[in-house]
């Protein structure tokens, strides 16, 4: 009975601690709300099963483990699971967006520099009319 009392308190102490760091990270402005949420999600979930004996041993019974505690470690590694697979799916969504930005960039610069050379071949022959030397005219025979 003393390794269960040992392994729900170090469930319950890791997932409180947990709570608290993210809650800071927010505060901090380190990690958005949007993303806090499935930590703080998966920290309070760890909390209820830590603190209600009688749900984690049906959860255990439900999932077929014999050993409740191990059911924490359960939870835990499927919302994980869960957050990897939200930030692949936001890391491939900023990707895209980072390949688009950068084309549009691409398109950007390629136009300025069209734009620039036909500045410069409007100004160009301006410029050559009135560089003529004093002596020379244009109409010299």
């Amino acid at each position: 009975m003393l390794e269960v009392d040992r392994a729900i308190l170090f469930g319950l102490a890791a997932s409180i601690g947990m709570l608290v760091f993210v809650l800071e990270l927010v505060r901090q402005r380190r990690l958005r709300e949007e993303y806090s949420l499935l930590w703080l999600a998966t920290a309070i979930v760890l909390i209820l099963l830590s603190v209600s004996r009688p749900l984690l041993d049906v959860l255990a019974g439900l999932v077929g483990i014999f050993y409740p505690p191990s059911a924490l470690f359960l939870v835990a590694l499927v919302f994980i699971l869960i957050m990897l697979l939200h930030f692949s799916t936001v890391l491939t969504r900023l990707a895209q967006e980072n390949k688009d930005t950068a084309q549009q960039i691409a398109l950007l610069r390629w136009e300025l520099e069209q734009a620039q050379q036909a500045l410069a071949e409007r100004i160009r022959p301006d410029n050559q009319q009135n560089d003529q030397p004093d002596g020379e005219s244009a109409d010299h025979d």
